[in-house]
């Protein structure tokens, strides 16, 4: 493989691709998976508004849509695709299927993190007569933020390895590339420098959730 300005060009490409898949994804996932994560906390039996059934139900169909391999998520959902963006092939094609997948572990994750947090701090703040919405917005959230970036890196850095795989149905970024040079033509060399690439922007997201987790936590400081 000859690193020319084609060769260049398409590389930085993938990279932007990969990028723009993986943060817009993760943004919008997030906006659908934190109000489920606190969903099911909230209403859990020992949550602090217990609604059981919504609960047992909400759980069901997380867990439905986390036990779909992405790959068969990402053709099962082409026509939903093909009706918001207008195409099936692409980065804006990939986010979409990116979003069903990851919104529902997302949740899980949120879920977790929230469930960590001292049921002691919760008994004191409805003692003082804080609302629902109170205990979530000034309680839950801000003493689950540490965990919350760790589950956020973990999350993300899932989403980067969901992208690479939609390369196989011409998602777009450095995951396509992978697939069209590495395992049509052969070219392992092509495929190895974007294995590189992938892993150095997984280590670069890790580092700086790791780090914001870090200077978030009270307990040491």
């Amino acid at each position: 493989m000859q690193f020319d300005s084609t060769t260049i060009n398409m590389l930085v490409k993938g990279i932007w691709e990969t990028i723009y898949m993986v943060f817009l994804s993760s943004a919008l996932s997030y906006v659908i998976g934190i109000p489920l994560g606190i969903a099911m906390v909230v209403t859990d039996k020992e949550g602090i508004s217990p609604v059981p059934l919504f609960n047992k139900v909400l759980g069901l169909i997380i867990n439905l849509l986390r036990s779909v391999p992405f790959i068969i998520l990402l053709i099962m959902v082409l026509p939903i695709t093909k009706f918001i963006v207008g195409k099936t092939i692409g980065s804006n094609a990939t986010v979409v299927p990116l979003i069903i997948a990851a919104s529902p572990y997302i949740g899980r994750m949120v879920e977790s993190s929230l469930k960590e947090v001292d049921a002691g701090v919760i008994e004191a703040a409805k003692s003082m007569g804080a609302s629902t919405w109170q205990i979530i917005v000034k309680v839950l959230l801000p003493e689950a933020k540490p965990s919350l970036l760790v589950g956020a890196a973990i999350s993300v850095t899932t989403i980067l390895g969901y992208s690479a795989m939609a390369g196989f149905t011409g998602g777009g970024g450095l995951g396509d590339i992978a697939i069209r040079y590495g395992y049509h033509r052969y070219q392992t060399d092509m495929m190895m420098v974007t294995v590189v690439l992938l892993v150095i922007i997984v280590q670069l997201i890790q580092e700086v959730a790791m780090r914001m987790s870090r200077k978030s936590d009270k307990r040491i400081r």
